[in-house]
């Protein structure tokens, strides 16, 4: 059996703890909720009544020039966007936070830089 390119290097147990890593953030209430992930989490998505919500897990970590995070500003790691039904979302600023995020990850820091703010 040939190894993808994207496990390559890695032993059974890392990709299995990966794959955990991931599932343990499906909830109970809200099984299904999804995760995008790049050596790490980068966002989880939730729908509710009224609002779409985008959680990055360490968004607090990252420039958001366009102040697309509108939701959970006041925590340590992460930021949310909240899309109400008729909103757009600026999609080159939201790819920019998705690509900031997953360099985050990839970088290996777990703490969130303190030029973060602007």
């Amino acid at each position: 059996m040939k190894k993808s390119g994207a496990s390559q290097g890695q032993s059974a147990s890392e990709l299995i703890s990966k794959r955990i890593a991931e599932w343990k953030w499906i909830k109970a209430t809200k099984p299904g909720t999804p995760v995008w992930s790049h050596d790490g989490i980068i966002c989880t998505g939730e729908s509710y009544k009224h609002v779409v919500k985008l959680t990055f897990f360490k968004g607090a970590s990252l420039k958001d020039p366009v102040r697309l995070f509108n939701s959970s500003l006041d925590g340590n790691a992460r930021r949310a966007i909240d899309i109400h039904e008729g909103e757009e979302v600026d999609q080159s600023a939201f790819k920019a936070l998705v690509r900031q995020a997953v360099a985050l990850n990839s970088s290996g820091k777990s703490k969130p830089s303190r030029n973060a703010t602007s």
